[in-house]
C-alpha cells in the first residue's frame, strides 16, 4: 500500500483508564472483527491479563478505514503494557508508531504512568492526541480532567476529544482525528532493508515469532535476515500482518506492521528493540548493498532489577518448577534463573525480574498454568560490591554477601520516583518517603487539587510494600511511576538470622545499618511466634557478621520429672533433675529445629509493622 495512506499509532494510558476497551471499540467499527468474534478486551490474550484488567504482553493489529474523505486508509494499532516495569517494551512500541493516543480517565484525572509514558511519546518524536475515556460515568469531570491534560501537553482544554469507549461515543472522531494530524510513514522503499522487533514470542511448533516495524526497504519470504545487535542470522520461514489473527502475506514493506518467523528457537537470539536487516548473499538486482548497516537507536539489554528465590513446598517438584520455568523463558527473555540450594528451604532457583509486577505474574503463571505450589522468599535488589582488595562483584542474593570485613563499599540501585496525589495527602507521602530513606527532588501542581511529587529513592526500599502503603495512606488515590537512576553507594550491612547458633540463610537480608537494630528486633519477636516450642531452649538472634543486635527465646516444653517422687531425700530429687538436665543438653546437640514455612512469611510481612 502507498505509504501516505499508512498510520501507525499506539494507545498509552494509566492501568485501568479504558485502552483494551478502546481498542476492542476501533475493530468493531472498522469491522476487522466479525460480531459473533468479538469479545471484551480482544487484544489482551492472556487469562491474568482479563481479570486483572492490565495489559501485561504487546498486541498489535491492522484494520482499514473508510475516512470521510472517502479514502481508505490502513491503520496499525500497537497495543503497549501498562505497568512501569515494562518500560523499555512501551518505548520500543512507540518507536515503532509515529502517533499516538493519550487516553485518560475522565473520572480519575491524570495520573503517574499517563505522565512518564507521555513523557516517552513526546521523547519518540511521536503525535500525540488526548482523549478523555469514561464520560459516561456518573463521577465524569471532563473540564477538570481536560484542564490537567492541559497543563500536561499544552493542548487547549476545548479542543480534546471526549470520548467512550464503552458506549463508542464519538470513536469515529478518534480516528478521523488520527488520519487528519498522525503523519505517514517516512521510511525508503528503496534502501537497505531495516525493521524494529518490538516484541517477540515463542510458538512451539513454529519457534519465535517477531513482531516488527519494517522502517525502510522490503522484507520477503524465503530471504536471509541477521539481527543487526545480537548478530543472529535465519532465515524467514514465513511473514505476515495481524489482523488481529495471522494472515501471511508474500512481504512486508516499509512503513508496515506485522510478524516474521524464522524457525529459530531461543527468543534471547530476536531481543526487543533490536534492528533486523536482510542478509546481502551478493549486491542487489541494482548493484547495490542489500544490508543496512547502521541499526535503529534505542536497544538496550534489559537487565533484570528484582530477585526472588523460588522454592517447591513438595522437594519432589523440583525437576518440574524447573521445566516450567524453562518453558517460561522461551516467552520472557527478560525473566533470568539459576539454581540455589537453601540448609533451610532445600533445593530450588533464583529468578530476577523487571519490577514486583513481572514477580507476580511469573508466579502466578507457574502456579496456575504449571500446577505447582511455591514458596516465595523476600524480593532483593542487585548490589554493587568494592572489595578491600579492589575487585567487584555483583551480589544477587543476601547470603552471598562477602565479610563485613572484606568489604570496602557497597552500591545500591536508586530509583527516581513520581507521585501523583490529592494535595490533602502531601504530608502521608512525604512521611512514607521519609522513612524509606527518600530524598525529595521536587513538587509541582498538576491542577488546585492535584499535586505531583518527585523523590529519589533506594530501589530495595519499594520492592517490599511501598506500593501498599502508598495506596493505603492515601486511601487509593494515588499513584506511582519510577524509573532506575543509577547506583548510588549506602551503609549497607547484611543482617543474618541464627537459629540455636546457626545460620538460617533464606532469612537473611540486606538494610541499612540505621535500620539494622529495629529490623533484627521485630523479626527475632515474629520468629518467636512462628517456631514451634521444642524440648530445650531455641535462641534465636539477629547478628550483624558477629556483633549480635537482638535475641528471643523460644521456651522449653517443661516435663515435672519429680511430680511423683513424693516425701524422700531431697538428694533423690536433685538427681533425677540433674539427670534430665544431661538428657535436654544432649537433644540440644542432636537436635535439628524445623523452621515452618510461615516463618518465612515472617519477614514478608516486617513492612506491616
Amino acid at each position: 500500500m502507498d505509504q501516505a495512506k499508512i498510520r501507525n499509532f499506539s494507545i498509552i494510558a494509566h492501568i485501568d483508564h479504558g485502552k483494551s476497551t478502546l481498542a476492542d471499540r476501533i475493530l468493531e467499527l472498522t469491522k476487522t472483527v466479525a460480531a459473533r468474534e468479538m469479545r471484551a478486551q480482544l487484544l489482551d490474550s492472556m487469562d491474568l491479563e482479563r481479570e486483572r484488567g492490565i495489559t501485561i504482553k504487546a498486541q498489535a493489529v491492522r484494520v482499514f478505514y473508510t475516512a470521510k474523505d472517502g479514502e481508505t486508509y490502513q491503520l496499525h494499532l500497537i497495543d503497549t503494557p501498562g505497568h512501569v516495569d515494562f518500560t523499555y517494551e512501551v518505548s520500543r512500541s512507540l518507536a515503532a508508531c509515529e502517533g499516538a493516543l493519550l487516553v485518560v480517565d475522565a473520572a480519575q484525572g491524570v495520573e503517574a504512568q499517563t505522565v512518564a509514558n507521555t513523557y516517552l511519546a513526546v521523547e519518540s518524536g511521536l503525535e500525540l492526541i488526548p482523549c478523555l475515556n469514561k464520560l459516561d460515568l456518573p463521577g465524569a469531570e471532563p473540564d477538570r480532567v481536560a484542564g490537567e491534560v492541559s497543563e500536561l501537553i499544552g493542548e487547549p482544554p476545548e479542543s480534546i476529544l471526549r470520548i467512550s469507549g464503552k458506549t463508542g461515543e464519538a470513536v469515529p472522531e478518534v480516528l478521523e482525528e488520527l488520519i487528519r494530524r498522525v503523519p505517514p510513514p517516512t521510511g525508503d522503499p528503496r534502501a537497505p532493508a531495516r525493521a524494529l522487533i518490538f516484541d517477540s514470542e515463542f510458538d512451539q511448533y513454529r519457534g519465535v515469532i517477531a513482531y516488527i516495524r519494517v522502517v525502510d526497504g522490503v522484507f520477503r519470504k524465503g530471504e536471509a535476515i541477521r539481527a543487526m545487535a545480537a548478530g543472529t542470522e535465519a532465515d524467514i520461514d514465513d511473514i505476515g500482518v495481524f489482523s488481529p489473527q495471522m494472515m501471511p502475506t508474500d512481504q512486508l514493506a516499509a512503513g508496515e506492521v506485522g510478524y516474521l518467523i524464522t524457525g529459530l528457537k531461543d527468543v534471547t537470539q530476536l531481543r526487543v528493540g533490536d534492528t533486523l536487516t536482510t542478509r546481502s548473499r551478493a549486491s542487489g538486482p541494482s548493484g547495490r548493498a542489500t544490508e543496512a548497516t547502521e541499526p535503529l537507536p534505542g536497544y538496550r539489554e534489559v537487565k533484570p532489577m528484582v530477585f526472588c528465590g523460588l522454592f517447591p513446598i513438595d522437594s519432589d517438584a523440583y525437576p518440574d518448577l524447573r521445566d516450567a520455568l524453562e518453558k517460561l523463558v522461551l516467552n520472557d527473555a527478560a525473566l533470568s534463573w539459576e539454581p540455589e540450594t537453601s540448609d533451610a528451604l532445600g533445593f530450588g532457583f533464583r529468578c530476577g525480574f523487571l519490577g514486583l509486577l513481572h514477580m507476580d505474574i511469573v508466579r502466578e503463571r507457574l502456579e496456575r498454568e504449571y500446577d505447582l505450589e511455591l514458596l516465595a522468599t523476600m524480593p532483593s535488589v542487585e548490589f554493587d560490591v568494592t572489595l578491600t582488595n579492589g575487585d567487584e562483584i555483583e551480589v544477587h542474593n543476601p547470603s552471598d554477601m562477602p565479610d563485613p570485613g572484606t568489604i570496602e563499599e557497597i552500591r545500591e540501585p536508586f530509583i527516581k520516583a513520581q507521585v501523583i496525589a490529592p494535595k490533602e495527602f502531601i504530608g502521608a507521602v512525604m512521611e512514607l518517603c521519609q522513612e524509606r530513606r527518600g530524598e525529595h527532588t521536587g513538587m509541582h501542581y498538576l491542577s488546585p487539587e492535584r499535586v505531583q511529587l518527585t523523590y529519589d529513592l533506594p530501589l530495595a526500599e519499594i520492592v517490599l510494600d511501598f506500593f501498599d502503603q502508598l495506596k493505603s495512606r492515601t486511601r487509593g488515590y494515588a499513584s506511582l511511576d519510577y524509573e532506575l537512576d543509577g547506583m548510588r553507594p549506602s551503609d549497607l550491612v547484611k543482617l543474618d538470622v541464627l537459629l540455636a547458633g546457626d545460620p538460617v540463610d533464606a532469612l537473611s537480608m540486606v538494610v541499612h545499618r540505621d535500620k539494622a537494630y529495629e529490623m533484627g528486633r521485630t523479626l527475632t519477636e515474629k520468629l518467636r511466634k512462628r517456631i514451634p516450642r521444642q524440648q530445650y531452649d531455641v535462641p534465636i538472634q539477629a547478628a550483624i557478621g558477629a556483633h549480635v543486635i537482638a535475641r528471643e527465646t523460644v521456651k522449653a516444653f517443661r516435663k515435672d520429672v519429680i511430680a511423683g517422687c513424693y516425701g524422700g531425700d531431697i538428694t533423690r530429687k536433685k538427681k533425677l533433675l540433674a539427670k534430665q538436665k544431661e538428657g535436654k543438653k544432649r537433644m540440644k546437640q542432636v537436635g535439628r529445629i524445623e523452621v515452618p514455612q510461615e516463618a518465612f512469611l515472617a519477614v514478608l510481612e516486617l513492612g506491616e509493622e
